[in-house]
């Protein structure tokens, strides 16, 4: 369980001086975007290792004062979807990080500061980045109090005009409910600044500065812990997002059951497509998949917003707001995501055939204003028309779906007919492709009467799924 408290205040002079830097504000969390976080955040867990004190020396002075530069290097946890782990870890590792651990819906690694914004903009898989301020025993509340007044140098990281939220998760013997961890945690912040300010900073719900998390592990292993002979660990990191990261701002519009952007763009990766052959989606409902696809081929970074006038421009994150900001450093990781953009393949060739057909026409609407949002128009063909009717290219490629597997749309009866009929129109139609399916019902799948050569164990929004491969004879 997780729970979330903001403290929040006036603008600081700080976000004035840095506003050419920061696009603007961060979006308006809804209630579900809470919920969202609140799932990602409780089921990510916190790296087991020791490590190194986070940014700033810890000390504590009654005067405001610059931050200490950012250490070389540190600790991150990156909260990934369920069953993503390893193509997370490559992912990270080719961006550049070091010291790449998968974990359980997490994945643990060493950057730098600019690694940190690297990963922020190039990233496709990971939910949040959680930048790791201290690592500390934490035996009970009054450790947890002090720990956190220990934990960072407070006077540059949290001014009274700086709003700021706690976000816990874990627990441990003596601290096991979350809600009270995280007033913990917001208490002993602001008596420090109280002590050291007079004054403190308030509650803002929906936009603060600093995001903090706090992860209890109650330490140990299973018989040390029965025993009580264990040591409670707390970690307190920032998270660099703000909102969640699979929000790539293209999809306005999504059908009834949509995947999340993040989990779109790993299953991709777990494919292998590379923009080389075909990619072909005969259910493609909103287009997400389609639109990772197109979009990874192309070299389109995650953390891009596309314009109407066709420019992309960096999504706004919350550590542009952190006072170790570095406006210059940052520019030059935009820039070179930017360079990356491109209209073909790395290698110069012409992106092969990405092709969606839906049979509703208000979903094939939204997919179409989906693809046009993300500026992918010019390479992704979007038709109307019934799965069973699907007429691949002559090329042989890669199929991908995610149809319907009766949780949430369609009826048992119905849908064991759409498998039934997909699987025939696929043996007669696609000989020499490869189809991946994305299946919450293994008797809907058995339908297909196809034998499956891979099957990865994904969620898809709390269902237990398979990413299934199946080549087609």
């Amino acid at each position: 369980m997780r729970t979330r408290l903001i403290a929040s205040g006036s603008e600081s002079e700080r976000r004035r001086l840095l506003a050419a830097s920061n696009p603007g504000p961060l979006p308006v969390l809804s209630a579900q975007s809470l919920a969202e976080q609140k799932q990602q955040l409780s089921e990510a867990i916190a790296i087991n290792e020791p490590a190194s004190t986070g940014p700033g020396s810890k000390r504590h002075s009654g005067e405001m004062s610059l931050p200490a530069p950012a250490p070389a290097s540190f600790e991150v946890i990156a909260v990934v979807p369920p069953g993503l782990e390893e193509v997370a870890a490559a992912e990270l590792q080719a961006l550049g990080a070091e010291a790449v651990r998968p974990l359980r819906r997490a994945v643990s690694l060493r950057t730098d500061l600019a690694g940190f914004y690297r990963l922020h903009l190039r990233a496709r898989l990971p939910f949040r980045f959680l930048r790791q301020l201290d690592r500390f025993p934490c035996p009970d509340r009054v450790a947890l109090y002090r720990g956190v007044q220990n934990a960072a140098d407070w006077a540059s990281w949290l001014a009274p005009d700086t709003s700021f939220r706690v976000d816990a998760s874990g627990g441990s013997r003596e601290l096991s409910h979350s809600h009270y961890s995280a007033l913990q945690v917001k208490n002993a912040l602001v008596d420090w600044q109280r002590q050291h300010w007079g004054e403190r900073s308030s509650v803002d719900l929906d936009d603060p500065d600093l995001s903090l998390h706090l992860h209890l592990s109650p330490g140990g292993g299973p018989r040390r812990q029965a025993r009580g002979d264990h040591e409670a660990m707390a970690v307190l990191s920032l998270d660099g997002g703000g909102a969640s990261l699979h929000r790539r701002g293209y999809r306005a519009a999504m059908g009834l059951a949509p995947l999340k952007e993040n989990l779109a763009a790993g299953l991709i990766a777990l494919s292998g497509w590379d923009g080389s052959v075909p990619l072909c989606d005969p259910l493609c409902g909103s287009g997400t998949l389609l639109i990772e696809a197109a979009a990874m081929a192309l070299g389109r970074a995650p953390g891009f917003w596309q314009e109407a006038d066709g420019h992309s421009r960096p999504r706004p994150f919350a550590l542009q707001r952190w006072p170790d900001f570095d406006p210059l450093l940052w520019q030059q990781e935009v820039a070179a995501a930017r360079e990356l953009e491109r209209h073909t393949l790395a290698s110069g060739l012409p992106l092969a055939p990405v092709i969606g057909m839906e049979r509703d026409p208000a979903v094939l609407a939204q997919a179409q204003a989906n693809v046009s949002s993300a500026g992918l128009a010019p390479w992704i063909s979007l038709h109307q028309g019934d799965a069973r009717d699907f007429e691949p290219p002559e090329q042989p490629g890669i199929l991908v779906c995610n149809p319907p597997y009766g949780e949430r749309l369609g009826e048992g009866e119905d849908l064991e007919q759409l498998y039934a009929d997909l699987g025939r129109m696929l043996k007669q139609r696609c000989g020499g492709w490869t189809l991946w399916l994305l299946s919450g019902n293994p008797e809907l799948t058995g339908a297909l009467k196809m034998k499956a050569s891979r099957k990865v164990p994904v969620s898809n929004g709390g269902l237990d799924c398979r990413w299934l491969k199946y080549e087609i004879h």
